[in-house]
């Protein structure tokens, strides 16, 4: 898919969820990991696609609606997803190609 769609080749996930114990937390925190930040990025094309996994009724975080808001007076994009087929159409939608789902 990246060879007819190499902007995919920039999709990344930030490491930003999960339960962590203290230690590893602090050296998350130390590298630069902040939160609020959501989970999947997909910069290109521009201005980028941001998008949040979420399970069952998960909800925003009151951080993560404040990063998006943030955001979106400079054009980026954002989706809450609930299943793995949720962000590939937004990927699709974002880049411009029918993702078969």
């Amino acid at each position: 898919m990246e060879s007819k769609h190499p902007e995919l080749s920039t999709l990344y996930h930030c490491p930003n969820g999960g339960h962590r114990d203290i230690r590893t937390a602090a050296k998350f925190k130390a590298m630069g990991v902040k939160a609020g930040v959501w989970d999947i990025f997909l910069p290109a094309p521009a201005p980028g696609l941001f998008i949040e996994m979420k399970v069952g009724k998960g909800r925003l975080t009151p951080g993560q609606v404040s990063f998006r808001d943030s955001l979106l007076p400079h054009g980026y994009s954002f989706v809450v997803a609930y299943s793995w087929s949720d962000a590939a159409k937004a990927i699709a939608d974002h880049v411009g190609f029918d993702a078969g789902i």
